[in-house]
């Protein structure tokens, strides 16, 4: 699989005219897109829907001069504050989601409440106002997860392929899903703890064998306007992405560091997994990324596309995949 830096533009002109509410719109996700869409003309309004009044004021301080950005408050947890936000919206992007893998572990209910439960009530929110797409951010670990944040986001994307099921003839509503890995630039990032741990000079890591695959948080954005752009219902995208051990990460980011093992925390993977190899049949190859279609979905649009192979299996330890020197500087670079 060759990951190529071609010289393309995202999609942008389907964008014209819409309004674009983004679920966690205050987080690491949330405020790239921001950033993304205010660049885009043309767009009728930009709708932040997040339960964090401070976030949002200091996202408001900082896009002053942004006059198509909208703050809404409130919680995927309440359906009617939902229906309310989505009157009139073209577009969902649904990033809000409760992520940290040791807290959710302790807190399983409370994930469920959000990351399920919550993933449900936008679902018939934007069935209810016929919302044009509804994307799902998804991760890594919704792929044969062995923690409860993989599992809940597992059952997330599950019923946003489903939901496509329950599409009335009178509407054209169609959702999907875009799911990646770790993310360069994100907050509580493997990146962002190395940054803050280089003044003690020691990095912990918790196995010396463990990779990851990595994206720039500025080609997330990329991939997920090219998936709305594409999406006619019940994709599962995933962006072409390659590995490097978390090793070679501390040596390219922290060379003059130690490195202190702490052991692998409950939940946590040796390798990640982003196709698995009951998917690959399922699958297509586009430039950028791959397409998974379930049934249900509108697959007519991948058909000039070919299939990935069938012994296809992309995961974080194979060594097709793996990031050259070149390749990692060009990445991690700040």
């Amino acid at each position: 699989m060759a990951i190529k830096k071609a010289s393309w533009q995202a999609p942008t002109d389907f964008l014209k005219g819409k309004t674009i509410l983004i679920t966690g719109g205050t987080g690491t996700f949330g405020r790239a897109f921001i950033k993304r869409l205010s660049a885009v003309p043309g767009i009728a309004k930009i709708i932040v829907f997040s339960r964090d009044e401070l976030k949002q004021s200091e996202l408001a301080a900082l896009h002053r001069d942004e006059p198509r950005l909208r703050f809404f408050i409130g919680d995927i947890r309440d359906p009617e504050r939902l229906r309310r936000a989505f009157e009139g919206v073209d577009i969902v992007v649904h990033a809000a989601a409760l992520k940290r893998v040791d807290s959710i572990e302790y807190n399983p209910f409370e994930a469920i409440q959000t990351n399920i439960i919550g993933s449900k009530n936008v679902i018939d929110a934007a069935l209810d106002k016929k919302v044009s797409k509804v994307l799902l951010i998804s991760s890594d670990k919704a792929v044969e997860p062995i923690n409860l944040y993989g599992a809940t986001k597992m059952a997330a994307e599950k019923l946003f392929i489903a939901a496509n099921s329950y599409v009335g003839d009178n509407s054209n509503t169609a959702l999907s899903v875009i799911r990646y890995g770790n993310v360069i630039g994100s907050r509580g990032s493997f990146v962002e703890l190395i940054d803050r741990q280089k003044q003690t000079g020691t990095i912990t890591v918790t196995h010396k064998e463990m990779t990851r695959f990595w994206i720039r948080i500025e080609s997330v954005m990329d991939i997920v306007l090219e998936a709305l752009a594409l999406m006619q219902g019940g994709e599962i995208f995933v962006p072409k992405m390659k590995h490097m051990p978390i090793m070679d990460v501390v040596k390219l980011l922290a060379p003059e560091c130690k490195v202190q093992v702490i052991g692998m925390r409950p939940g946590e993977k040796l390798h990640e997994v982003l196709l698995t190899q009951y998917e690959v049949h399922r699958t297509c190859e586009l430039p950028r990324m791959f397409a998974i279609v379930h049934r249900g979905g509108n697959a007519d649009w991948l058909l000039r596309y070919r299939s990935a192979p069938k012994s296809f299996l992309y995961m974080s330890n194979n060594k097709k995949f793996l990031l050259s020197q070149k390749e990692a500087k060009n990445l991690f670079a700040p």
